[in-house]
């Protein structure tokens, strides 16, 4: 297998993420993943990180720094090559580029339900924290609906 090349997420890499992102199961409908892509854009562009195997898309991590913690979310790989190391090597690079902006910490949050990959984090150093996380919507995105081509590759609405 060809080795993993990750970069920074390009305009042009939305179809090929998104339908990664939903591939992963990462996506509901009250997270339109096009929306969460664009506020990104605006704050930070260079911590939305795509991993490119051989030209293709097979990897992301969207990750966020505000001063206090670091945050990682969108972390996926495409099915067919989960368990490979890709993911970790997704989180390395994250975490380095967190360090370099002096973030001291980096908290993530994940569905209880997703218990693969709460083993993954704890695998590679992740803890609890006596936390609870709460949260309050501030406006509502559109609803996301994806439609698909011959292909199965997205279109976006």
């Amino acid at each position: 297998m060809e080795s993993l090349a990750i970069r920074a997420f390009q305009y042009s890499d939305e179809e090929q993420v998104i339908h990664l992102w939903i591939q992963c199961g990462l996506v509901v409908p009250h997270n339109n993943p096009k929306e969460d892509i664009k506020r990104k854009m605006v704050e930070d562009p260079n911590l939305l990180l795509v991993g490119e195997i051989g030209g293709e898309i097979v990897s992301s991590c969207l990750a966020g720094y505000d001063g206090h913690r670091g945050w990682i979310y969108y972390l996926a790989v495409k099915p067919d090559l989960q368990r490979q190391g890709i993911a970790s090597e997704m989180m390395e690079y994250a975490e380095n580029k967190l360090k370099e902006l002096g973030c001291p910490k980096i908290d993530l949050m994940v569905r209880e339900s997703n218990k693969e990959i709460i083993a993954f984090y704890y695998k590679i150093g992740y803890k609890d924290d006596p936390v609870v996380v709460l949260s309050k919507r501030l406006y509502e995105d559109e609803p996301f609906s994806p439609t698909y081509n011959k292909k199965r590759y997205i279109i976006l609405p």
